[in-house]
């Protein structure tokens, strides 16, 4: 199966970033450890998560394979008036080794279906890049308040390139990853939040 490797990019006064979906952990003093949670079990980017709309649509066969024993959350992507534009069911990726693996081993990724990366804080420099990944994907940047700062289309690399030159840069405290352009099909953009239980 390929493998996704990280590149790093450390950005003034920041904590330190490397993320991404495949190779080694992927942090700077970020390890193993766990996302944060209030005393009730939910992120600060839960916010409204009661609305079921569009749930009947998230796929029934993920996470499977690899990450058959990941943790699932539905995502619900609203604008900033409160309307949904769409769901997902994403596998979360909460610790270095999750983090660097990223989506490298799913041969596919269904409609509605992703992952959602939880970093223990904000992180100023984030990079994800492609390397030998076998389908294209939206990178989806959020900050601690579940805000989306940053929205990248990133195709699968060519048949004579193995994505190394695809960077990604952002920052926040959680990375979205759903299929290819299905931030476009779902008219999501930058000021849209993400809304989750962890």
């Amino acid at each position: 199966m390929r493998r996704r490797e990280v590149l790093a990019a450390v950005g003034v006064a920041s904590i330190g970033g490397l993320a991404g979906c495949g190779g080694t952990a992927p942090t700077t003093g970020g390890g193993d450890s766990k996302g944060e949670e209030d005393d009730e079990g939910e992120s600060d980017a839960d916010a409204g998560t009661d609305n079921d709309t569009g749930t009947s649509d998230l796929p029934t066969n993920w996470p499977s394979g690899t990450y058959a024993d990941y943790d699932a959350t539905t995502v619900t992507v609203r604008t900033p008036e409160g309307d949904d534009l769409g769901a997902v069911l994403a596998a979360i990726a909460r610790t270095g080794n999750e983090w660097g693996l990223g989506l490298s081993d799913a041969p596919t990724l269904p409609e509605n279906a992703g992952m959602l990366f939880v970093f223990p804080e904000p992180r100023d420099s984030l990079t994800f890049i492609m390397p030998n990944m076998d389908f294209g994907i939206d990178i989806v940047y959020a900050d601690a308040e579940g805000t989306i700062v940053e929205i990248h289309n990133a195709p699968e690399p060519g048949p004579n390139e193995d994505g190394s030159d695809q960077e990604y840069p952002g920052s926040g405290q959680y990375v979205l990853e759903v299929p290819y352009k299905w931030t476009e099909r779902q008219g999501v953009d930058v000021g849209d939040s993400l809304a989750f239980e962890l």
